[in-house]
């Protein structure tokens, strides 16, 4: 999501529309927001935790799968380089690395619920979203809570 200013405008009011949707289902866009920058603050990474879940004041993150360090590190350089994982080709030197990161996390879907029912029932998200069989992409909404500063992420809730 680093080329956000050349995307479409129908594109940015989708996802405009899908954040604003989400931050609606664990309480608002204070809510959304107080859970991002406790992921930011968090150390070590949210990812890490080895009961696969995060807790902040106003609720929660769970995953199916614990994902160790050398995962987290590699993802993490991957999505800061750019928004697209590529395969890259047998015989490549991170060929076999890279495999074995997306057959770890392509399965893992993430349940962001807030602490109190009233505020919402909460909303489910994939790690990936697969574009063809050589490429995926980490989904939008892994890439909001997880990746982009909070700026980015202000910038999109509010469309411009």
């Amino acid at each position: 999501m680093n080329d956000y200013d050349s995307i479409d405008n129908d594109k940015k009011q989708v996802l405009k529309n899908q954040l604003i949707k989400n931050a609606t289902l664990i309480g608002g866009k204070n809510h959304f927001l107080s859970l991002i920058e406790s992921i930011r603050m968090a150390r070590p990474h949210p990812l890490l935790a080895k009961d696969a879940s995060f807790r902040f004041n106003k609720g929660s993150i769970k995953w199916g799968k614990v994902i160790f360090k050398d995962k987290v590190n590699l993802l993490m350089s991957m999505a800061n380089d750019s928004n697209m994982i590529l395969m890259p080709e047998r015989g490549d030197s991170n060929y076999k690395i890279i495999r074995n990161l997306m057959n770890t996390i392509s399965p893992i879907k993430f349940e962001v619920k807030p602490k109190n029912i009233k505020d919402g029932n909460g909303f489910t998200f994939e790690f990936v979203e697969k574009i063809d069989t050589k490429n995926c992409q980490l989904s939008f909404m892994f890439e909001v809570l997880f990746v982009l500063p909070i700026k980015s992420v202000k910038k999109i809730y509010v469309g411009q």
